[in-house]
């Protein structure tokens, strides 16, 4: 709704006009009157009188009356004029200092930039604030907390609507060039709305922090102590991985767990300095120091327990592939007795996956994933076993998926993200082979943007890898300030100078 400040405006400039116009003519029309006042005055006579024969010498006295009766009517009349043209002239420049003091309208490149930058500040905003909870639920009960849980759940719903808007507007929808422009305003509103309710709940949550700091320390400590043992386990099942599917599967559990440890050496280094900040009381150090051992020991912890969840699952689709295989055979065979078109390429896929199981190591999530797609147009292909070898094959890929861009949220853009968010939405639906599809591409324009940012350089304290993990914010030259709970106007408070 306009406010009605906003509508009056228009019609009080468009009275003054009005008023000022008015003005003007009613200067012309007295000007005018003046002027025939002496004809009218002159006129007279001659109609009233009779004539004069000495008519000579009364005409110097008639012109020299004509002319100072002229005199003030011309005054008037150029008054008015003068007016009136002040008042054009004065209005024109009103009117040019409005239009150069409204903003140009945006291009659409330019608004497109915005709105990847909104998706990506705002889904950083989200992933931080959600790393930061569980050591806070440490210390809070639940009643304090809960406020602060639901701004994470509002601020993740904002941002889901978001992502749909754009990966609509991706798509082509809608076509109209306004309509897409106001989709696109939609996201960036959706986005800043998600960081409005995380920067309103930041304040109250430093507050609360401030006065727990030497138990989150002891808090941090603890977790880090146990994720250390946890992520010695993690190399020895990235090599178990690797001997039994092959050092295509077990190279990408193995960077997991090196990743994870490169975390914790940096987590090491942020915890003995924020204990030595608090022995020495000072309190902003510490708290600037703890806050980033926690979001790396958060990442750590993400890592782990990714290294476990696909050991776990890659031996449940081992066990899958040779009833999965059976069934696919099913399919294909009453397919083709019910006259229905069996997919190109579907016999030899089957054959291939056959021809792995006995050939040595091999990736069974990917032998799955080949045969459900290879079937996904066939009507018993989301039954039984298949529907079960999809929906695992799915869940797979978009948590692996959502763990890279997770722990590399430094270097990925909205693109990745939004297809992330899409398949998550389409495995709801449920659509899992699509969703399995979705989620792969994703990871691929993840890694993508990684290798386009540049993969930093290994260092002792693991100062790199948290830049790229967005444990840092990467603001200046040692790694910037820690991400904090918030949106994109409090999650970088946190910096030296700001207590």
């Amino acid at each position: 709704m306009t406010s009605s400040l906003v509508r009056g405006r228009p019609r009080h400039a468009k009275a003054h006009i009005r008023v000022r116009v008015a003005h003007a003519l009613l200067g012309v029309v007295a000007g005018a009157g003046w002027l025939a006042i002496p004809v009218l005055a002159a006129q007279e006579p001659a109609t009233a009188s009779p004539p004069h024969t000495t008519a000579a010498p009364a005409a110097p006295r008639d012109d020299e009356s004509s002319a100072v009766d002229l005199i003030l009517p011309v005054a008037v009349l150029g008054t008015a004029g003068v007016v009136a043209a002040y008042s054009y002239v004065r209005r024109g420049r009103r009117t040019s200092g409005a239009v150069s003091a409204a903003p140009a309208a945006s291009t659409p490149a330019e608004s497109d930039r915005r709105a990847r930058a909104a998706l990506v500040a705002a889904d950083d905003s989200v992933r931080a604030s959600e790393e930061e909870l569980p050591f806070v639920a440490a210390l809070l009960d639940e009643r304090t907390l809960a406020p602060f849980r639901q701004a994470v759940h509002t601020a993740r719903t904002e941002l889901s609507a978001a992502f749909a808007l754009w990966h609509r507007y991706e798509e082509g929808e809608p076509r109209d060039p306004g309509d897409r422009r106001q989709a696109l305003a939609g996201v960036v509103g959706r986005c800043a709305e998600a960081g409005r309710v995380l920067d309103a709940r930041s304040g109250e949550l430093d507050r609360l922090r401030r006065t727990e700091t030497g138990p989150a320390l002891a808090v941090a400590e603890g977790a880090f102590r146990r994720l250390t043992a946890r992520a010695a386990g993690a190399r020895a099942t990235a090599a178990e991985v690797r001997e039994r599917y092959g050092p295509s599967v077990g190279a990408r559990v193995a960077g997991c767990a090196e990743e994870a440890m490169d975390r914790l050496v940096f987590a090491t280094a942020r915890l003995n300095e924020a204990r030595r900040a608090a022995d020495s009381g000072d309190e902003g150090r510490a708290v600037r120091q703890l806050r980033a051992a926690e979001g790396s020991v958060a990442q750590a912890g993400i890592l782990v327990a990714g290294v476990d969840r696909t050991a776990r699952r890659l031996r449940k689709a081992a066990a899958l592939v040779p009833a999965a295989l059976t069934g696919a055979e099913a399919v294909l065979a009453e397919a083709r007795a019910t006259g229905t078109p069996v997919p190109s390429g579907a016999d030899d896929t089957l054959a291939a996956v056959r021809t792995e199981l006995t050939a040595g190591p091999y990736d069974p999530l990917d032998a799955l994933r080949r045969i459900t797609r290879a079937l996904v147009r066939l009507p018993g292909a989301r039954s039984g076993v298949l529907d079960t070898a999809a929906d695992l094959v799915a869940r797979a890929a978009v948590g692996e998926t959502e763990d890279f861009v997770a722990v590399h949220r430094g270097a990925v853009g909205a693109d990745p993200r939004s297809l992330l968010a899409t398949a998550v939405r389409t495995l709801a639906a449920p659509h899992p082979v699509e969703a399995a599809v979705l989620a792969r591409r994703a990871l691929e324009l993840a890694d993508r943007d990684i290798r386009t940012h540049g993969i930093p350089e290994s260092d002792t304290g693991g100062t790199a890898g948290a830049v790229l993990g967005g444990v840092l914010l990467g603001e200046e030259p040692d790694g910037g300030p820690p991400a904090a709970f918030g949106g994109p106007e409090t999650r970088g408070r946190l910096r030296p100078g700001a207590d």
